[in-house]
């Protein structure tokens, strides 16, 4: 049995606060911290402090990520989840429960199914692309969700 590593400030961070080493599903962890920080920020400061915040989260986890040594996209990382999800949220044009749910689900969707160019990042094996998947997800779903909006603007209340 492997000896577990001691929780250093770059596993914090990179683990999403420890949420990433939730036993069940970490990425979907993340990603439901990653909604419901995300749409506080929507709500309090709007799109553009949504998207400071995702790229800082870029960042940091890229930084994160190299000082922790992760190798392999472990499990236990969800910093690029948040990255990933809190892009996906910038595609509403107004929060709400229904357009964050979309938003949530379109997001893992993609992150799990890692179609194109983001199975291109999965394969990476970097930090870079580690980061890099969950980004382009994140992008993929706010352009998603603006298509939508598009045809039908108040599909999502």
């Amino acid at each position: 049995m492997a000896a577990l590593k001691p929780l250093t400030f770059p596993r914090l961070l990179a683990s999403g606060g420890t949420v990433g080493f939730f036993p069940w599903a970490p990425g979907t962890a993340g990603s439901l911290l990653a909604l419901v920080l995300g749409a506080g920020l929507l709500a309090w400061g709007g799109h553009l402090v949504l998207l400071v915040a995702a790229l800082l989260a870029w960042g940091v986890g890229l930084w994160a990520i190299r000082a922790a040594e992760a190798r392999d996209d472990p499990g236990w990382v969800v910093i690029d989840e948040v990255a990933g999800q809190w892009l996906t949220l910038l595609g509403l044009l107004h929060l709400t429960w229904i357009g964050a749910a979309v938003a949530f689900a379109l997001f893992r969707l993609l992150d799990i199914t890692k179609p194109g160019p983001i199975g291109w990042a999965d394969r990476m094996n970097s930090p870079g692309g580690i980061m890099l998947d969950d980004v382009i997800a994140g992008v993929i779903g706010a352009v998603l969700i603006r298509l939508v909006l598009l045809w039908h603007p108040g599909l999502f209340g």
